[in-house]
């Protein structure tokens, strides 16, 4: 079997890879490691109200509206920043409707089924001991992407996450931001979906061994406030955000041109790790990139990258700033309480181009280990 583009991963990046491509006429196969599409859910679910996709219907997805971010630091009263509008989705059905709207335009997709190889030619090896070698190769397969290591580009800067499903002990319409020196490079939050809200953290990939202390320590909080119920979180998920930027999203193995879409070319914000609406976005030009160049347009690949950076670029540079900025820097390696803030995208400073001189420049880095001392209380 050898389709016109061959999908590696189904989720809203492969899923609109896969829409856009079919749509064009294109023979697509999807393949996807997961036997379920959409679980485990690996994700905090919140998409801004800019996001919209034709042919679903949020309701659909379990969209709970979202009208303002609450953010605290450091313990500090909060601030809250009125109309940041968005929904709390369930990806799970939010994937699988995706997925739907794909098949629907002539996609087809393998699910349970995983990349074991990817040989120079371009051909692929699946774990059903099938091999395939498409016109065109996607990689939409996540933070760690087998295409993308294929083609040397590679993320290789993570936040690490950890999450649970709570009970909310009253109605809530905000997402709750918690900016502390101990969520090294992350930050935690609360965000509502009805009656239950998704509590995480993410920090820096080498702190996340610190990740289930930190966690139980601000779900106890949270209890100790009232403000979620006192009994045994649900849905326990954990996962990987790339954080260094957008990655170089084509190549070539061979004869087959290769294109990245989603977390697998690092279209995720470095500081506050959405991605999902890029995820979307980027797979929608990437699959109609794929079928223009297929339909013989040879400049249709390198227009996805300058797109690409058209969109993405000035936002991620200076999420990437602001994110290096924190971690290098603090007196005595902990970022100051206005370091915090100004790393965050609710501050006007986060929005400034003035840098701040750092005061403690020759101090020591300070080291993930430092982070699983009990965080401050809010």
């Amino acid at each position: 079997m050898h389709p016109d583009v061959l999908v590696v991963g189904f989720g809203p990046a492969g899923a609109s890879v896969a829409a856009a491509a079919a749509a064009a006429g294109c023979n697509v196969l999807a393949v996807e490691r997961r036997a379920v599409i959409g679980a485990p859910v690996q994700c905090a679910e919140f998409v801004s109200s800019v996001l919209s996709i034709d042919a679903l219907s949020w309701a659909s997805v379990g969209s709970v509206p979202i009208e303002r971010m609450v953010t605290v630091v450091e313990g500090e009263p909060a601030e809250v920043t009125d109309d940041f509008r968005g929904r709390v989705i369930s990806r799970l059905l939010f994937d699988q409707a995706l997925a739907r709207r794909a098949i629907a335009r002539g996609a087809r997709c393998i699910t349970g089924t995983g990349v074991t190889r990817v040989l120079a030619d371009g051909t692929v090896r699946l774990s059903d001991g099938r091999e395939m070698r498409p016109r065109v190769l996607v990689g939409a397969d996540g933070p760690r992407s087998r295409i993308g290591a294929a083609i040397m580009s590679a993320n290789r800067e993570f936040v690490a996450t950890r999450q649970v499903t709570v009970r909310l002990t009253q109605p809530h319409d905000a997402t709750d931001i918690f900016l502390r020196a101990a969520y090294r490079g992350g930050y935690a939050w609360l965000f509502p979906r009805g009656p239950v809200a998704n509590v995480g953290i993410g920090v820096d990939y080498a702190g996340r061994e610190c990740l289930k202390p930190l966690l139980s320590d601000l779900v106890a909080e949270l209890v100790a406030a009232g403000r979620i119920a006192p009994r045994a979180a649900e849905r326990l998920t954990g996962g990987l955000i790339p954080v260094g930027g957008r990655l170089r999203a084509i190549g070539q193995l061979g004869r087959v041109p290769v294109v990245l879409a989603g977390d697998a070319a690092g279209l995720t914000n470095p500081v506050t790790g959405a991605g999902i609406e890029a995820a979307v976005s980027s797979g929608a030009l990437a699959g109609t990139a794929t079928a223009n160049w297929l339909a013989g347009d040879s400049a249709a690949l390198e227009d996805y990258v300058d797109e690409l950076a058209t969109l993405y670029d000035p936002a991620y540079a200076r999420a990437l700033r602001r994110r290096r900025d924190l971690l290098s820097c603090g007196a005595g390696g902990r970022p100051s309480v206005a370091m915090l803030r100004r790393a965050w995208i609710s501050a006007p400073e986060y929005w400034s181009e003035s840098r701040t001189p750092n005061p403690s420049a020759s101090a020591p880095e300070w080291t993930g280990s430092q982070s699983c001392a009990p965080s401050a209380r809010a």
